[in-house]
């Protein structure tokens, strides 16, 4: 499994031709963090968009961080939002992979960097 963070779902929905190519060759299955799911959700401005965006991510699995990756979410984000300024979302979006023992393919480097145990992935060039 591939865990990808928003900013490659929105580059792959705008048709960004990297992003494109980049999830179109992988060979196994692409899957969404829950709460990448409800941002993209959250962009959407009326019930068409609600649709076409559910029609477009289907095929993406959607995954959850377990409980213990939770707590260590909520540890993380209590000793390093000052200093790093990790949001919450970040924090539960890397629960989610660290979960599943992925690593996140994402941009958002200087957030995900701050994140204990995260492996972080580049897919392709920007």
């Amino acid at each position: 499994m591939i865990i990808v963070d928003t900013d490659i779902v929105i580059d792959f929905l705008r048709q960004h031709p990297p992003a494109v190519t980049w999830i179109s060759a992988v060979t196994e299955p692409v899957c969404l963090p829950g709460i990448v799911a409800m941002e993209l959700y959250q962009g959407c401005q009326n019930r068409r968009e609600v649709q076409e965006l559910r029609r477009q991510i289907q095929p993406f699995a959607v995954l959850w961080p377990d409980e213990a990756a939770a707590n260590a979410a909520l540890a993380n984000f209590m000793s390093s939002r000052l200093t790093h300024a990790v949001g919450i979302l970040d924090e539960l979006i890397a629960a989610t992979a660290l979960t599943h023992q992925l690593p996140l393919h994402t941009f958002n480097t200087k957030h995900f960097a701050a994140i204990p145990g995260l492996k972080i992935i580049q897919p392709y060039a920007r």
